[in-house]
């Protein structure tokens, strides 16, 4: 059976690449930590993988806006291999700031057309509170998105860790188009207040921890192959680290026990979408 190779970006201020590497290892994905040089240089070639993780941190320290630094050297420096990756119908993540990464480099949400052109079409910007927001949100899925990394999920917990999380675009005939286009995979919701005619509202804090518009927390471009998203997954990747999990039921039976958590099918979705197309 094909072990799909992973590429797990890390440098300049990015640290949750082992955690990110690890998820992808528990779901039969080969993980390789790259430095992002690497590939700039040509020491390693974006190609000999499958798969390409961006993973949170502080990408440049944040200087001129999360993500824009690491944004520009990957669009600048990496325009033609990242293109080749997207058309070779391979995927891409950004959690958290690999998330801001994949909005500067103009990946996300990305053109009408299924090639990437590199032009920043959103942003995500300060929370609407001013501050850093470190908490558990509550996130539900869109059901008619083509994004492979989200295929049969519906609604999870998940942590957010982020000073600028807050969803924007220029106009609202882009965010419109963005909806109509199903490209919103994910949104925060309040869990005791949701119905479909409410959910473009936007949620008050800390139902939404940074004011975005619709209550995005995660996007795909039109392939379905690119995601990016500001909570954290791979934080939520066993049962455990749900705040919650001692209030939970009981198993009724030894097969109701599993550890998984609810944000590790995510990683599972896309080692599995790369095995079908290889096997």
């Amino acid at each position: 059976m094909y072990t799909p190779k992973v590429a797990v970006l890390f440098g300049f201020g990015i640290n949750c690449d082992h955690e990110t590497a690890a998820v992808f290892e528990m779901v039969g994905g080969k993980s390789t930590r790259v430095h992002l040089n690497s590939f700039i240089s040509g020491l390693d070639d974006l190609s000999n993988y499958d798969i390409l993780a961006v993973p949170g941190g502080f990408s440049f320290g944040d200087h001129l806006g999360s993500g824009r630094l690491m944004g520009n050297r990957m669009r600048f420096s990496l325009r033609d291999e990242l293109s080749k990756f997207i058309q070779d119908g391979k995927p891409i993540i950004g959690i958290c700031n690999g998330f801001q990464v994949l909005v500067k480099t103009g990946l996300l949400p990305g053109p009408d057309s299924n090639e990437p052109d590199f032009i920043q079409r959103a942003s995500l910007t300060l929370n609407d509170s001013g501050r850093y927001e470190d908490r558990w949100v509550t996130l539900e899925f869109n059901q008619e998105s083509n994004c492979i990394w989200t295929k049969g999920m519906t609604r999870i917990d998940c942590p957010v860790r982020h000073g600028e999380g807050k969803y924007v675009m220029p106009d609202k005939e882009s965010l419109t188009n963005l909806s109509n286009n199903n490209q919103i995979a994910v949104r925060y919701i309040d869990p005791n207040n949701y119905t479909e005619t409410n959910r473009d509202e936007v949620l008050p804090f800390p139902q939404s921890p940074n004011g975005s518009m619709m209550n995005i927390a995660g996007i795909s471009d039109k392939t379905g192959l690119v995601f990016g998203l500001m909570p954290h997954p791979e934080a939520i990747y066993a049962q455990w680290l749900h705040p919650d999990f001692t209030r939970g039921a009981e198993p009724k039976t030894e097969s109701d026990i599993s550890w998984e958590g609810q944000g590790l099918q995510i990683f599972r979705n896309a080692v599995d979408y790369v095995k079908s197309i290889n096997d």
